[in-house]
């Protein structure tokens, strides 16, 4: 039986951190976090490596909630600083062939019409590399920053990002393929009959179109999502063709794996044409035990624990100042403070026992948001093999312990032994990221 042929995304932050909190200190972290030829490098890295796609998280403040104020998070470097991904994105786009170019874009503060136009923009301008990845956002910090005051519940929250991806995709459908003509002897730009106005009207949002941008090459960028409640669940079974995932360990990662996939035959989509990817760590060495020191020193020695707090704080739009490390994470907590239901349960099956704020913090901060494949090439190439083999994923999101080496050990010494066994492309296979990904070229849908 042949090899499934793994994912690869890049997981990226336009800042001066990755998703490792500590990654700033690292001793070979590059500090050129405001210049272009930073990202252009790291778009080139990984497409070296034939990664799918890189896609940047976002977040639309600076981490403010811990102790009611963003002190903490400029003076440890807690992820401070976030530049705009259209035009990082672009940069990158002219500076690669290939990889998939991804970026976060809130369902709460961007409306249908400016998210379809800036990725309809970069689909074109990409040669059809464009991935969205959708989140819906319920943050005090950033919210302050657009001038809301509150936020809808959990499951309303989803119910609105469903009617926000309906009028999305709708306007991108807006142009029919063949609607340009550009005959320059007749005057005639384009076909009236082939780029329809839209009028859709919804409970949210109510869009008039058409889109301003012809359709894209992929017909709709790619969607990418990451919800892991029931709710959104359900929302990635009817959207999503990557789906993102925190699961910390083969086992949980199995059976969400299992779940996720029965949503989406549920919904009438085929479960196979939806990749899961859960979120990696990798600590290479030339030995195992050189790989070892590596990791006890990401996992001792350059996260402040404060700014654990600070982000766990701003992720869980909660003010934690008031706890100790040792305080254990109650059940009356769990039931007060909004998303850590899931990150609490998944962290008892993984420890056992009590979870401490502790626990919960360095979980956000440190290497143990996510399984960690530590060794030499080979040994990192056979973990990622087992997960494959065992059904827990499809492959793998891949987040840096310091950038851009983290992504060069990867691209140097654990790529060749994947291609090598089968797991990984030695070649991109088109020109598009749904091609890559082996997705289709959505059909458009016409709208009454």
């Amino acid at each position: 039986m042949a090899k499934r042929t793994m994912a690869l995304v890049g997981f990226m932050q336009a800042g001066s951190t990755t998703v490792y909190a500590g990654s700033w200190r690292h001793p070979a972290t590059e500090h050129g976090f405001l210049t272009s030829a930073y990202y252009a490098k790291l778009g080139r890295i990984l497409e070296e490596g034939r990664f799918d796609m890189m896609f940047f998280d976002d977040r639309l403040a600076m981490p403010g909630i811990y102790g009611g104020s963003v002190a903490e998070a400029v003076r440890l470097g807690a992820r401070p600083v976030k530049l705009d991904l259209s035009i990082v994105l672009g940069v990158i786009a002219g500076a690669t062939q290939h990889i998939g170019l991804g970026a976060t874009y809130s369902t709460t503060y961007y409306s249908p019409f400016h998210v379809a136009r800036t990725f309809a923009t970069l689909d074109h301008l990409s040669g059809g590399r464009a991935a969205w990845n959708v989140v819906t956002s319920v943050n005090d910090s950033e919210a302050q920053n657009y001038g809301f005051t509150e936020h809808l519940g959990h499951d309303e929250r989803y119910n609105r990002a469903d009617e926000f991806l309906e009028a999305t995709s709708a306007l991108w459908d807006t142009w029919e393929d063949d609607a340009l003509v550009l005959d320059r002897a007749a005057g005639y730009f384009a076909d009236p009959s082939k780029v329809h106005e839209l009028g859709y009207d919804g409970k949210w949002f109510s869009v008039r179109g058409p889109l301003t941008v012809p359709r894209c090459p992929q017909g709709r960028p790619v969607l990418l999502q990451a919800g892991s409640s029931g709710r959104g669940r359900d929302f990635a079974a009817r959207w999503a063709e990557l789906i993102f995932t925190g699961d910390p360990d083969i086992d949980i990662a199995r059976s969400h794996y299992k779940d996720q996939k029965e949503r989406i035959a549920e919904g009438g989509r085929d479960p196979e044409a939806v990749k899961m990817l859960p979120m990696v760590y990798t600590v290479i060495g030339e030995s195992h035990r050189h790989a070892e020191e590596r990791e006890q020193l990401f996992l001792n020695e350059l996260v402040d624990p404060m700014a654990s707090l600070t982000l766990l704080s701003e992720l869980m739009n909660y003010d934690f100042s008031s706890m100790a490390l040792d305080d254990p994470i109650t059940d009356e907590l769990v039931e007060s403070v909004s998303g850590i239901r899931g990150l609490v349960q998944n962290l008892r099956r993984h420890i056992g026992g009590t979870v401490t704020l502790a626990d919960l913090a360095g979980h956000r901060a440190t290497l143990l948001q996510g399984p960690r494949f530590v060794g030499t090439g080979a040994q990192v190439a056979d973990q990622m093999e087992h997960w494959m083999d065992a059904e827990a994923c499809d492959g793998f999101v891949m987040a840096a312990t310091h950038s851009p080496g983290a992504y060069e050990d990867v691209v140097r010494l654990v790529v060749p032994e994947l291609q090598r066994r089968g797991l990984l492309r030695t070649r991109y296979r088109g020109s598009t990221l749904r091609e890559n990904l082996g997705l289709p070229r959505p059909e458009r849908a016409v709208h009454a």
